[in-house]
């Protein structure tokens, strides 16, 4: 089964989100054979944002790192799964990049979302220096290490998103997605439930090829998931 997952980020209003979910729900009719759609949207959002029929699930963006507690502005693994969520976005880039999380936070978060009984969709990814410095595998390996102490008979997602491409425009080609994808592969061959994802300016129209390339179960996909005709068409491919 594919997996496809919209990453709204701060993204739509309520209403906007109703109207998006009865507008995906058009656009899929009973369901898309083959595929398993995952809506991320922020946290007011989710009730807007859910099907009763079930035809996809939901996300979320973030957990916090902590059980419960005086964290003010955070919310727990178990809060987000009693609100309906079955995965959980750990370890995006704009997380890395902007709260500054990494390392120790990212495996904390990641034990969280296992308490919950969350399927973290857990994201690696490499920056524009790092890649023209020939660094891309040194830091696949360095930012998965983040699951050293996860159990690996429970289901996981790796979403490779390099950091060059996500919202730039520019897609990895479906080379430099299958021999990243292979590698991320191979150091996690002990897994037993293990999808892989690419994310980075997915399109309808660059998806076919890219989810052709090795290893390609789905994406985590950015921007053009704001639109569910542009979403359903990214699943049916």
């Amino acid at each position: 089964m594919k997996l496809f997952v919209a990453n709204w980020k701060m993204h739509k209003t309520r209403a906007e989100a109703r109207a998006f979910a009865e507008e995906l729900g058009r656009a899929i009719g009973d369901g898309i054979a083959g595929a398993e759609l995952v809506v991320a949207p922020s946290y007011p959002l989710l009730d807007a944002a859910r099907d009763s029929r079930g035809r996809w699930a939901l996300g979320c963006q973030n957990v916090a790192s902590e059980t419960e507690g005086a964290y003010t502005g955070e919310v727990s693994a178990g809060m987000a799964a009693d609100a309906g969520c079955t995965y959980a976005i750990v370890g995006h880039s704009e997380r890395r990049r902007y709260f500054g999380e990494d390392g120790p936070v990212l495996a904390k978060k990641l034990a969280r979302c296992r308490e919950a009984g969350l399927v973290p969709i857990y994201c690696i990814g490499e920056t524009t220096e790092e890649r023209d410095a020939g660094l891309t595998a040194t830091t696949l390996v360095r930012q998965l290490d983040a699951l050293r102490s996860d159990e690996p008979s429970q289901p996981l997602v790796v979403a490779y998103e390099p950091v060059w491409a996500i919202g730039s425009g520019r897609s990895a080609t479906p080379g430099d997605c299958g021999s990243a994808l292979v590698h991320i592969a191979e150091i996690l061959s002990a897994r037993s439930h293990l999808r892989l994802l690419y994310g980075g300016s997915v399109t309808p129209e660059n998806c076919r090829p890219l989810l052709a390339a090795p290893r390609t179960d789905g994406f985590l996909i950015g921007g053009a998931s704001l639109s569910a005709q542009s979403f359903a068409a990214i699943a049916r491919a």
